[in-house]
């Protein structure tokens, strides 16, 4: 039956000059969904499937959705560079496109489903204009609205950008490196908001609400193709088991009051109150299995909606939080800097129980971080900014890995953290920065807080940072109607780990005083959030932003002004270009041994200038020594420009012969042009020998090869020789005309006989 589904072809034109095509049940038909969405030339499919399985007395209390998002190089018509040319495990930027399907998924389905289901997305073509990522998520909604698992969608997302004040709905690849906004919007039927990914050029909080007007407004006709084309096949949905009503009263009887005490003690920290639930549930489970013959179904999941039910009600009824907070309160914070004197730049920043340790750490542009992304951008980019955020797990008092890859929620936080501080770094860096963001804490918000240490490491390493950026996390507690429109809700202020949990939205903002640099949105427990909501939530972390900043100045204002002892030092050096090989060594062998001798970085700018980077003073002093010693060692006599000089013949090849003119330098070839007036084949024809002695004349050196230029034919053409002398050449005499130019040697040879 699967494979007699009616294929269905539709596209729509999305303002200005996007159109998206759909086509349904086209590839893959054995999958429970198949779309595929084509934007220009740029094509995606995503297929979504769901394993049905018999309900346990204790099912997983948790959606098992997987989304798999792969870019392919094939789809761009190019081979991996790797060793085995194929692809490998996943990139940073496929598991963080990942995770933005999920979040603009998984808020749609059911409550109750806990089926195995996963959404595949695979790239088919690559055009390098169109970004396939918001491609991608319209795919998924098209593949899941015309299946039979139950998901209230369909969804649609755009990309707004910004440039020179003008917002562009689904901008090319080309235009948003222009762009001071990277806004990636999911939206659901009703025009609320699921999904939002954004980074910004620090953004003012009223120019970012008014492109959030505009993803809505751009995704709902796109949501309105995406159900006529649901609505021809058909198809009857899955229906789930809710709670059981009985069993809901019985445990709110048993537990409620026990509850109520433990949300309303405000001494209670993270642990004591996860402990003290974990306690009252096993108590009230093994009452209600020693009072019940068979166990209920749902039994688990069902304590925990009761205790959802009381802490919400808790902040509606009585206006209360866990912890004792106002809604619009920020807990406690303190900051402080420059913790270890052997660091470039140091922070510890703590609010509440959430602790980060923030570290700069900094080193040559040539090693800033390299990664090769799709085959159809640009090819390996470098990055000399870098946040990286590590989440070790005794963080929350748990046991688990400490090495490795970081797994996908710590790449997802480190990303946005990266975001939010990137903006306020200066564009141009003479060196690379690397942070490292350590959670030593954790009890909500860790990447918001690592966006605040960031800020002030920064500046105690001496960066010249162009506003303080912090980040704040803002919940919503909310109550709906039977159709799930919102009826009453709560906007909290920097919420703690419970009251995400708990709640219907973590909003992430992170920002200056009056801009945004980075924004992230996740649903958990509502289809969405309307504009009136999110407008709230951003001015509600405008103000904890404020006075965040406000806090953290009283650690450090501005920037360090003085040097720390182990503050890397930059210096530039000029190099001839006849003595770069032998300053190099072979391979760079010379480069090599003072990085490992001293730790200097030397890196070349050009052909004859090199970039010095020191870790510190005293190493950049201990490179220079050995850069002089060894400049020393291979200083060569000086000669005279237009002196004449005895070298023995020490090579004879078809083009000329090698002389060397001193035991200290190496032999110079002196071509058959310059051996005699007569036009010559080969060296033999003159009879000479290796040993033989030559008079020469000097003219200075190539201004482009370096290499000196020698002539026996203007002594022979003279008449004769004159002496040998040696003395040091001067600047001006290095620059003076070459035998090489033909107006420049009869001038030579004039000036030379005036002499005689």
């Amino acid at each position: 039956m699967i494979l007699l589904r009616k294929i269905i072809k539709q596209s729509i034109q999305i303002r200005s000059a996007s159109c998206i095509s759909f086509r349904i049940n086209e590839l893959a038909r054995f999958s429970d969904g198949s779309a595929i969405a084509q934007m220009n030339n740029t094509s995606v499919l995503v297929t979504s499937v769901s394993k049905a399985k018999v309900l346990s007395a204790n099912p997983p209390s948790f959606l098992p959705l997987t989304v798999d998002y792969r870019e392919k190089a094939a789809a761009a018509g190019r081979i991996p560079t790797n060793h085995l040319r194929r692809e490998l495990g996943l990139t940073d930027h496929e598991i963080l496109t990942g995770r933005m399907i999920d979040r603009s998924i998984r808020p749609l389905f059911l409550n109750g489903y806990t089926y195995d289901t996963q959404v595949t997305c695979n790239i088919l073509s690559a055009d390098g204009t169109t970004e396939p990522d918001v491609l991608a998520i319209n795919a998924a909604s098209a593949s899941l609205a015309t299946s039979d698992i139950p998901w209230n969608g369909p969804i649609a997302a755009v990309r707004i950008g910004s440039i020179d004040g003008r917002f562009i709905v689904n901008p090319s690849r080309q235009q948003m490196q222009k762009s001071d906004l990277n806004l990636v919007v999911s939206v659901n039927p009703k025009g609320h908001l699921v999904m939002i990914d954004a980074s910004a050029n620090r953004l003012s909080d009223e120019k970012f609400y008014s492109a959030l007007q505009l993803s809505v407004e751009s995704c709902l006709p796109i949501i309105e193709h995406i159900k006529s084309l649901s609505s021809k096949p058909k198809r009857t949905k899955i229906e789930l088991q809710k709670f059981d009503p009985s069993l809901v009263e019985k445990l709110s009887t048993l537990c409620y009051d026990r509850l109520l005490q433990i949300f309303t003690d405000s001494t209670l920290d993270k642990i004591a109150r996860d402990t003290a639930i974990t306690v009252v549930r096993q108590e009230v489970l093994n009452e209600i299995l020693t009072k019940e013959e068979t166990t209920p179904v749902n039994l688990t999941d069902t304590f925990g909606y009761v205790v959802k039910k009381v802490f919400r009600n808790l902040i509606f009824e009585r206006s209360h939080r866990c912890d004792g907070r106002s809604f619009d309160q920020v807990r406690p914070i303190s900051c402080q800097v420059n913790l270890y004197d052997s660091l470039h730049g140091s922070a510890l920043f703590q609010r509440g129980q959430t602790q980060v340790l923030c570290t700069v750490a900094f080193d040559a542009l040539d090693s800033q971080y390299r990664h090769n992304e799709f085959a159809w951008r640009t090819g390996i980019k470098r990055k000399p900014f870098i946040l990286h955020y590590e989440f070790p797990p005794y963080a929350t008092n748990e046991i688990g890995r400490t090495y490795g890859r970081a797994d996908r929620r710590e790449l997802g936080h480190g990303a946005l953290a990266e975001k939010g501080v990137e903006p306020v770094v200066p564009n141009e860096l003479p060196f690379m920065i690397r942070l490292t963001s350590e959670v030593l804490e954790s009890n909500g918000s860790s990447s918001m807080a690592s966006v605040c240490a960031a800020s002030l490491a920064l500046m105690d390493a001496g960066i010249n940072i162009h506003e303080p950026v912090a980040g704040v996390a803002i919940g919503l507690v909310s109550k709906c109607t039977d159709d799930g429109s919102i009826s009453d809700h709560r906007v909290l202020t920097d919420i703690l780990g419970i009251e995400d949990y708990m709640g219907d939205t973590d909003f992430k903002v992170a920002g200056t005083r009056n801009s945004i640099t980075a924004l992230q949105a996740d649903i958990k427990n509502m289809e969405g959030l309307p504009l009136n909501i999110v407008k709230e939530a951003l001015q509600a972390a405008k103000n904890a932003r404020c006075k965040i900043i406000d806090i953290m100045n009283t650690a450090i204002q501005q920037p360090r002004q003085t040097k720390k002892y182990n503050t890397p030092e930059l210096e530039t050096l000029t190099i001839p270009s006849h003595k770069r090989g032998r300053f190099l060594g072979v391979g760079g062998i010379n480069l090599k041994k003072i990085l490992g001798q001293t730790g200097v970085t030397i890196s070349p700018i050009d052909e004859i200038t090199y970039s010095i980077f020191a870790p510190n003073k005293d190493a950049l002093n201990e490179a220079k020594q050995i850069i002089d010693k060894l400049l020393e060692e291979m200083k060569e006599p000086e000669l005279e420009f237009g002196g004449i000089y005895t070298g023995k013949i020490v090579e004879i090849r078809s083009n000329g012969v090698l002389l060397q003119l001193f035991p200290t330098m190496s032999p110079v070839l002196l071509p058959n042009s310059q051996l005699d007036r007569r036009k010559i084949d080969h060296p033999s024809a003159l009879g000479l020998n290796v040993g033989d002695d030559l008079q020469v004349k000097y003219f200075g050196r190539d201004p482009v090869s370096g290499t000196m230029r020698l002539s026996r034919k203007i002594l022979l053409s003279t008449g004769g020789v004159g002496p040998v002398r040696n003395f040091i050449a001067t600047d001006k005499d290095e620059k003076r005309p070459g035998i090489w130019d033909t107006q420049s040697l009869k001038s030579t040879i004039s000036d030379e006989k005036k002499k005689l």
